[in-house]
């Protein structure tokens, strides 16, 4: 954490909100998503950009950035302006999590948490219609930046409320895979999959395969679609494919995250084709789980398990790789038998002090809705 500052005396910050399509910095952006604080593949723009193309249909979404005194860009962060919070009528901004996106930390540059939180909570202040307060999704709460948004809300009076938190599995260990595994996987599981190794191997020759340069990433994007329409998501409409929209997000941003060295791919083929695949998303010593996709046909050989321990022993021998986040949701029935360490994301609510209403009022706004929802929490817990 940074250590405590008078924000009085902070070199000014600019704060700019970019319409879409003057976000093209991109040099500078990916400067800043390189030197972030804490990384997140799902704001660089590589990801972020083709987001903002294919999934952004309602026009609300924009860039907010926010530059030190000598103009270095410290800050950046989707918003999206919504006129409901959950259930109540309260107009309010919240960074932008599309259906895609599983990771909501805005890119904050290493040493310039306080500033950069204070440019864009001041820009927010003063924006028309940016409502009651700013909401934020899927943060991690023991990271550098949750740290930052609190100490300064700490420093400036400004309300701030953790409103929801969960866990998710995530793999961070010095065992190499073998001893990790013999670690986190009980006896009778680990024979169990051994069994069904060799069952899948009688079938014929089965091949584990990463992604390298001399492979077609087009190709792989493909196989992987094809398998993923082919099973109970393409039945449902919920694949990739399904949708115009996420199959052009998902071509666009494979193909931009290997031509910057974030894409991972593994894959298990029998005879030559994949009956599993797995897409990761790396940056700087961590990784992103994002998608896995299994031929049910053999669904009896646990094919989504068996890619996942290859993903595992690959995380683990690794040594540019520190963490790998699941981005899994929480108690997820495989991946939380695999990985044992967990990551604690929550949720902020954030008081802004703009116009339209005085701070007494905005400051009872603020507490009625924390009221409303720890009432209906307890109105939940109570039925369950």
């Amino acid at each position: 954490m940074e250590a405590a500052m008078d924000m009085s005396s902070t070199p000014a910050v600019n704060s700019t909100v970019l319409p879409l399509g003057e976000a093209g910095r991109e040099e500078e952006w990916r400067a800043l998503a390189d030197t972030a604080s804490e990384p997140n593949p799902f704001y660089h723009p590589a990801l972020l950009e083709p987001a903002l193309r294919c999934l952004n249909s309602n026009a609300q979404v924009r860039i907010i950035e926010v530059r030190d005194h000598t103009g270095l860009l410290i800050g950046l962060m989707p918003l999206e302006t919504k006129a409901h919070h959950g259930r109540y009528p309260v107009a309010n901004v919240t960074n932008w999590m599309h259906g895609q996106c599983f990771y909501g930390v805005p890119l904050i540059r290493k040493g310039h948490g306080l500033r950069a939180w204070d440019g864009i909570l001041r820009q927010l202040d003063e924006e028309k219609g940016a409502g009651l307060f700013l909401h934020l999704d899927g943060l991690d709460v023991d990271g550098p930046v949750a740290a930052a948004l609190e100490q300064c809300c700490a420093l400036e009076g400004r309300g701030i409320k953790r409103i929801a938190t969960h866990e998710r599995a995530m793999l961070r260990s010095d065992l190499d895979p073998d001893a990790y595994w013999r670690t986190q996987v009980r006896a009778k599981k680990r024979k169990e999959l051994r069994r069904l190794v060799n069952r899948l191997e009688d079938l014929g020759t089965v091949t584990h395969r990463s992604l390298s340069g001399a492979d077609d990433v087009g190709q792989w994007v493909e196989d992987f679609l094809v398998l993923e329409r082919a099973g109970w998501k393409g039945a449902e409409g919920t694949a990739l494919a399904s949708n115009a929209e996420t199959r052009a997000y998902f071509y666009e941003a494979t193909t931009r995250a290997a031509a910057s060295g974030m894409l991972e791919m593994l894959r298990i083929e029998l005879k030559g084709a994949p009956i599993a695949m797995l897409v990761n998303f790396r940056m700087g010593s961590g990784a992103f789980s994002y998608k896995i996709a299994f031929d049910e046909r053999y669904a009896r050989f646990s094919p989504g398990v068996l890619i996942e321990i290859d993903a595992l022993r690959a995380a683990l021998t690794d040594s540019n790789l520190e963490w790998s986040d699941s981005c899994a949701a929480p108690n997820h029935p495989m991946i939380d038998g695999l990985w044992g360490e967990r990551r604690t994301i929550t949720q902020y609510r954030v008081q802004l002090k703009g116009r339209g209403f005085t701070a007494t009022k905005r400051r009872a706004a603020f507490a009625l809705i924390d009221r409303a929802e720890a009432g209906l929490r307890r109105l939940r817990s109570n039925r369950a």
